[in-house]
């Protein structure tokens, strides 16, 4: 069923191609407005500066886009995206060593920001009533008697475009609260926590042999437990992340440490990370980039859902940004998106009813992503905006935030059930909460405390991070192992 003649997208990024898809079933034309000229193929591009860091496509937002572009990862992948599961083919090192490789419940698609963003261009491409404008600035919404009616563009003859319904899909820097104030709206409150995210990334491609010991294609260092003396290179969350062409992506990260810039300090500062693994990953391939670093990381939640905006929507980072460490931002949009295009299937007209459906259940499932970022950010020290905790409660989310991931992850090792529930919550399919009110996932938690005390968990872990992960996948190991590895 139409629901009307033109919907207008802002932004011709993920959110806002996902919210093209969504919008295309139910009328007449969709119009995505960019202000980049696009590359025909996955090129950076200036409005997207954060494609030259690994992005993560989470099952949730694996099904919501395939959901809105049927066929969509099997274009990915014939386009070079990697079908890996993470458990079995990263060498993750965490606590005090490097896990064990074994199957788990999680797979993910691995590839470029561009590369993602050069399928969904073409998917949309593909609908019969979506056009792209390429090289347009939106300068301003229209409105009329409270409600959005179309769009001002930055053109030569100041044109407009008449909507029946505009999306925002701008990104962390829309500036469509600021129109709507200068329409008469009242400021949209807004939620922030800003952990001082900053992380750096340079571009390699892989050797064509790969080394013997190289079972692995992703590397993954999480930050020490150690609170002792160490180098401020331990505290860096490291990603060697594969992504298609051969190609690899390697990234810095840290909560308020000031990262390297040049290409020299990158180097001096991989070498100082908690593995030697990494610098000399780095050091077996072919740079294809300068250093790359990125400090626009807070969570931002405008709460749009507590005002009215007839005739306006909004999906991905205009709406909730999240600290991009925790692989959320696409999945949630494209999630968004769908959520849209499942109203808008419910719906007869684009009436108040409708908008206060929408934004009630968009609230309900940003509040997933939301509450796992807060559930880390809070506890930093250098932490600020209106999500800033007070110092007792910050201390207690830092002491237990960390060893809790690390007693998850180890009894994910253990337990199937552990596993299936961490792997739904990482990929914002449960919430946290839902994940610890279950009573066998609390069982396994509780039965692998007393086994690793014990020195009897089944799956060893706390291999030498001097040393290469091991290659043995523990998969079928049903015997107990009594001593941890070192």
């Amino acid at each position: 069923m139409k629901l009307g003649r033109t919907a207008v997208v802002l932004g011709g990024s993920t959110a806002g191609l996902c919210a093209a898809g969504a919008l295309a079933p139910h009328f007449d034309q969709v119009v995505v407005l960019e202000r980049d000229e696009l590359p025909a193929e996955a090129e950076h591009r200036r409005g997207v500066p954060q494609s030259k860091h690994p992005h993560f496509l989470l099952n949730s937002g694996r099904r919501a886009i395939g959901a809105l572009f049927p066929g969509f990862e099997d274009a990915l992948i014939a386009a070079g995206g990697l079908h890996l599961m993470p458990s079995l083919d990263a060498a993750y090192l965490d606590g005090e060593g490097w896990s064990a490789r074994k199957r788990g419940a999680m797979t993910m698609i691995y590839g470029s920001r561009i590369l993602i963003e050069r399928v969904l261009r073409d998917e949309v491409r593909k609908l019969p009533n979506a056009t792209i404008r390429e090289g347009v600035s939106v300068s301003g919404l229209k409105t009329r008697d409270g409600v959005v009616t179309g769009v001002e563009l930055s053109t030569p003859k100041d044109e407009h475009i008449e909507a029946d319904l505009v999306v925002d899909a701008m990104g962390r820097g829309s500036s469509v609260s600021g129109w709507l104030v200068a329409a008469g709206w009242p400021e949209p409150e807004v939620r922030t926590l800003d952990a001082k995210v900053t992380y750096t990334s340079r571009w390699y491609e892989l050797p064509q042999e790969r080394p013997a010991s190289w079972w692995w294609q992703h590397l993954v260092i999480m930050p020490t437990p150690d609170k002792g003396e160490h180098p401020a290179e331990h505290e860096f969350l490291v990603n060697f992340f594969p992504i298609e062409g051969n190609r690899v992506i390697a990234c810095m990260g840290s909560w308020g440490i000031e990262m390297p810039r040049s290409t020299e300090a990158f180097i001096e500062a991989a070498r100082r990370v908690r593995t030697p693994l990494f610098a000399a990953a780095m050091e077996r391939c072919e740079p294809t980039s300068e250093v790359h670093l990125t400090r626009s990381t807070g969570n931002k939640w405008r709460r749009y859902d507590r005002m009215r905006t007839p005739g306006l929507v909004f999906v991905g980072d205009s709406i909730c940004a999240f600290n991009p460490f925790y692989g959320q931002g696409i999945s949630s949009a494209a999630m968004s998106a769908l959520l849209l295009r499942e109203h808008l299937s419910e719906a007869k007209r684009l009436d108040d009813e409708f908008y206060a459906r929408f934004l009630v259940a968009q609230r309900k499932a940003l509040t997933v992503p939301w509450s796992l970022a807060m559930a880390r950010d809070q506890g930093y020290e250098c932490a600020v905006g209106t999500e800033k905790v007070s110092e007792w409660r910050r201390r207690v989310i830092a002491a237990v935030s960390g060893p809790a991931f690390s007693l998850i992850v180890g009894a994910a090792r253990e337990y199937e059930v552990v596993d299936e529930h961490f792997a739904k919550v990482f990929n914002l399919d449960e919430s946290l909460g839902q994940m610890m009110r279950n009573p066998r996932v609390i069982a396994g938690l509780v039965r692998y405390r007393i086994r690793t005390a014990l020195g009897r968990q089944r799956v060893p872990f706390g291999f030498d991070p001097q040393a290469e992960p091991p290659a043995t996948d523990y998969s079928r190991n049903g015997a107990v192992a009594t001593v941890v590895a070192r």
